[in-house]
Parts: structure tokens; sequence; C-alpha cells
């Protein structure tokens, strides 16, 4: 089917593509600033409908062809347009697929819904990147800048230059998931490359240490940078993905 769209409690209008098949259901959570249309998530759809699994991948308000403006959004938003996506969309076990902050956002769904997800896979997983990527590296004058201004415009070795808004950095601390326990009782694969400039490999080892789980692998993949999606990245992820199921 083409693409549909959803609206959600909060008045946001979501984009999605939904694949039926046999569950558990793969949703695919992507990274800040991309959309339903990039090559993680349109590889991993095709290799699902091979598989005849169900599949789901969606675009966040202020992304892709969604509602809304990307400056005026936050994590919390983007974690209630995945709940809305969840409970609307999806029956029956989870195995969510999160990419950079979308790993973040998988991590969140975990706790708002523990009983739904069944196994997760993370691709550069990014928990927390508002503070610890953002507020902790900002020099004076760009923390003078959000606080008087209420933005502040950041350069981007992945994407164009975007705009960081105070509420973005604010909403961010509400919603934080290496400060307090975080219980994952299901299986989990991590991937990371060695050449990410954009999340650290000392991100991925925070996270695999932080987390309570008792079947937890992190692989890292010498040279591979944040996009992770050349042949190989994506074999593996396939490979990740069976691997929990």
């Amino acid at each position: 089917m083409g693409i549909q769209f959803l609206e959600t409690n909060e008045g946001r209008r979501i984009a999605y593509h939904k694949h039926e098949g046999r569950g558990p259901c793969i949703l695919f959570l992507g990274g800040l600033k991309s959309d339903m249309e990039g090559t993680k998530a349109v590889h991993l759809e095709a290799w699902a409908k091979a598989q005849g699994r169900a599949f789901v991948r969606f675009d966040y308000s202020g992304h892709g062809q969604s509602s809304n403006t990307f400056e005026e959004g936050a994590i919390g938003d983007w974690h209630e347009d995945t709940l809305a996506v969840v409970d609307q969309l999806i029956e029956g076990p989870i195995v969510a697929v999160g990419s950079s902050m979308g790993g973040w956002q998988a991590l969140l769904l975990s706790k708002a819904r523990p009983q739904r997800l069944k196994a997760l896979v993370t691709i550069a997983a990014a928990p927390d990147f508002t503070e610890d990527g953002w507020w902790q590296n900002f020099d004076d004058g760009q923390k003078a800048a959000l606080d008087q201004q209420g933005y502040v415009d950041l350069p981007s070795d992945y994407m164009e230059p975007f705009r960081v808004s105070k509420r973005m950095i604010e909403d961010g601390r509400a919603h934080l998931v290496l400060r307090s326990p975080l219980d994952l009782p299901f299986p989990v694969r991590c991937l990371q490359g060695t050449a990410d400039t954009a999340v650290s490999t000392e991100t991925a080892l925070t996270l695999l240490e932080h987390a309570n789980c008792e079947d937890m692998r992190l692989h890292l993949v010498k040279d591979a940078d944040h996009r992770f999606s050349d042949e190989t990245c994506l074999d593996l992820i396939e490979s990740a993905v069976k691997e929990v199921l």
C-alpha cells in the first residue's frame, strides 16, 4: 500500500507505510531529521516483505511528509508520535529497530509499552544526545544564545545545518534514559560504526553498561560511519533482526 496518515491525540498528522504479515511487527524508528524513505528503512521493509513479516515505518511530526515543522518539535513530541503509531496501527508484539535518535525513541517505547516490545535492534543509538551530545558541548556563547533568543544553529556532518530550540533541550531533559534504571527484558542487539562522528563508540558502551538486560550484544564495525547504510551494514542489520526474531 502507498503512504497513509493517522491523526494523533495531540492533533498531529503522521505519515506512514504499513505492510501486513506475520508477527512480531517490525517497527522502524528513524533518526533526527531523517524520514521513512531513508535507505535503512526502505531496505528493511523490502526484506520484511520477502520474509512475509509485518512492518511499519513512519515520519515523526516535523519530518518527511508528516505535519508540523522540525523547529517546533522535541523528543517528547516524537515519543507521542511513536506511541500513536504503536497504539493505532500495530496489534500484538513488536520488534523495534531504532536508528540514531530512533534508538532513544525505542528505549522510551520500552518504558512506555514494556508489554508490547519483544526485542530491540539499535543502529548508532543516541540516547540522551540533547544533553550529553549538545548541551554539555555548547560553549558559553551558544548557551547564552539559547537562553536569550530561544535557539542556536548547529552544523552537521550528515545533514544541513539545523536549529536547536531551547524547548528541545529542556524537553530532552524530561526524557533522559541513562540517568535512571533501564530494564530491557528481551533480546537487544546494538550496531555501531567506529568512524561515526555523530554518535561515539563511548555512547554505545555507556548504553551497554547501563542497561539491565540478560541478552544484549554490541557489534562494532570498523570504519563504518553514522549512515551505516552500505551493503555490509545493511546485511548486518538484517542479521540482527533475524537473530532477535
